[in-house]
C-alpha cells in the first residue's frame, strides 16, 4: 500500500490553533456577556457611503471585479496616499484592493517569504502574523514591546536581525498595546532596513486612529519608498469592518508579489463594496478624523473605569481601538485564566494579551486587551459589571 506523506505546507500548518478571537467571542455569546474583547464597532460607518454600496448593488456590479480591484478604488487610494501622506502611487501597478487587511498580511508574507526567511515582528503580535510566517516557512524574530511604555528598543531589533532576516513586519499603530511609533523609532527602523537590505511590510491599518500623536508612514523616510509595502484597510477608518475591504501599496514588483499569491486566496471579492470606499476615500476623506476624536472619548471613558478597579495597572495608549492592563496583581496564574473566568465572574468578555506572545510565561503573562469601539453605554454597562464584581483569583 502506497504510504501517503503529508504536504510541507499540511506540516507546517499543524499545531495552529483557533484564533482567540473567535473563542472568547463564543464565550461571550453563551454567557451573554458584555464584549470588551474583539475589536469592532458598535455603529456603522457614514450612512452615504452605505446608500453608494446598495446603489452599486442595485446598478449590476456584483459580478467579479478585476483581480487587483476595481479602477475607481484603485485610484481613490493613491489619491488618499497622496492626499495624506505626499506619497505619489500608480494606481495601475503600485495599488493593490485585498480583503481586509487580513488578506493583505496573508498574501504578503505568502508572496514575499521563502521558507527559512526569517521575518523580525514586534511582540506582542496581530495573531495572524504567527499563522502566516508559519505557512510561509519563515521564522519569526521576535521584538518585544515591553510595559509601561512599550516603545520600540531599537538595539533589540538590531539584536534580532541575522544574516538570514529579509524582513521587517511592522505595526504601527500598534495592536495590541496601542503605541504609535515616533519619528525617531521608525527612523531607526529605516537605516536598519537599509543598512542591512532589508524589505519592510507595514501594517497600518489603525493609520488614521490615533490621539494627540501622529501616525507617520514608513514610506516616507528617506530610501524606504522603494522597499516598503504598504498594508491599510477602510474597515478600521470608516467602521465598516465586515465589508473588509483593505489595500496594498508600494513599488510594483512587491504588488506584484503579493498579487501573485493573493489570486489563489480569494482572487477578488466585494465588487459592490469597492466602489462605495472609493467614495468614502474621495469625498468623505476627514470622517476618520472625527472618528478618533470620539474615540479618544471612549478611551478615556474605559481607561478611568479600569483604574478605578483594585489591583488593575492601565496603560493608556496612543491609537488603534485598544487598551492594555495587567492584572498581575488580582493573584490569577495568568491572564487566559482570568479572562476565562470573567464572563462568569462579572459579565465581561477581555482578550488575554498573553497569546500574543511567543512565551506565555513571559513579560505578557498578565496583560488583558480591553477594546473601547463600543458605544459610550456599553463601555460603562461593562464598567459597572467589573465594579460590581469581585475580581481576585
Amino acid at each position: 500500500m502506497t504510504r501517503l506523506v503529508p504536504h510541507p505546507t499540511a506540516t507546517r500548518l499543524h499545531g495552529i490553533a483557533p484564533t482567540i478571537f473567535t473563542e472568547m467571542s463564543r464565550l461571550a455569546v453563551r454567557t451573554g456577556a458584555v464584549n470588551l474583547g474583539q475589536g469592532f464597532p458598535d455603529i456603522d460607518g457614514p450612512p452615504e457611503v452605505i446608500a453608494a454600496a446598495v446603489a452599486a448593488l442595485q446598478g449590476g456590479r456584483n459580478q467579479y471585479a478585476p483581480g487587483p480591484g476595481v479602477p475607481e478604488l484603485r485610484a481613490a487610494i493613491a489619491r488618499h496616499q497622496h492626499r495624506h501622506y505626499g506619497i505619489d502611487l500608480d494606481p495601475d501597478t503600485e495599488v493593490v484592493v485585498t480583503t481586509g487587511c487580513t488578506e493583505a498580511i496573508a498574501a504578503a508574507l505568502l508572496g514575499l517569504v521563502d521558507p527559512g526567511d526569517e521575518v523580525v515582528v514586534l511582540e506582542p503580535y496581530y495573531d495572524s502574523y504567527v499563522a502566516m510566517i508559519q505557512m510561509a516557512g519563515g521564522i519569526r524574530r521576535p521584538v518585544t514591546l515591553t510595559a509601561p511604555d512599550f516603545r520600540l528598543d531599537l538595539d533589540r531589533m538590531r539584536a534580532a536581525i541575522t544574516p538570514a532576516t529579509r524582513f521587517i513586519l511592522l505595526n504601527s499603530p500598534h495592536n495590541p498595546t496601542g503605541t504609535v511609533l515616533n519619528r525617531t523609532e521608525l527612523q531607526g527602523v529605516a537605516d536598519l532596513a537599509i543598512e542591512h537590505d532589508l524589505v519592510v511590510i507595514t501594517d497600518e491599518v489603525y493609520e488614521h486612529l490615533v490621539f494627540d500623536v501622529e501616525h507617520v508612514p514608513l514610506a516616507t523616510l528617506p530610501g524606504m519608498a522603494e522597499r516598503t509595502l504598504t498594508l491599510s484597510s477602510a474597515g478600521k477608518s470608516y467602521s465598516f469592518t465586515g465589508w473588509k475591504v483593505g489595500w496594498a501599496t508600494g513599488p510594483a514588483d512587491l504588488v506584484d508579489a503579493l498579487l501573485a499569491a493573493k489570486q489563489w486566496l480569494t482572487f477578488t471579492s466585494g465588487s459592490p463594496l469597492q466602489p462605495a470606499i472609493a467614495h468614502a476615500l474621495d469625498d468623505l476623506p476627514d470622517w476618520p478624523a472625527e472618528l478618533a476624536r470620539d474615540l479618544h472619548t471612549r478611551r478615556d471613558l474605559l481607561c478611568s473605569g479600569l483604574k478605578s478597579l483594585d489591583g488593575v495597572e492601565v496603560f493608556v495608549p496612543d491609537g488603534t481601538y485598544f487598551v492594555t492592563t495587567d492584572v498581575g496583581a488580582l493573584g490569577w496564574e495568568d491572564a487566559m485564566s482570568f479572562c476565562l473566568a470573567l464572563p462568569e465572574r462579572a459579565g465581561v468578555v477581555a482578550i488575554p494579551s498573553q497569546v500574543f506572545h511567543d512565551d506565555p510565561t513571559g513579560p505578557g503573562r498578565h496583560l488583558v486587551r480591553w477594546a473601547f469601539c463600543k458605544t459610550p453605554e456599553l463601555i460603562s454597562e461593562g464598567l459597572a459589571l467589573l465594579g460590581r464584581a469581585d475580581l481576585q483569583a
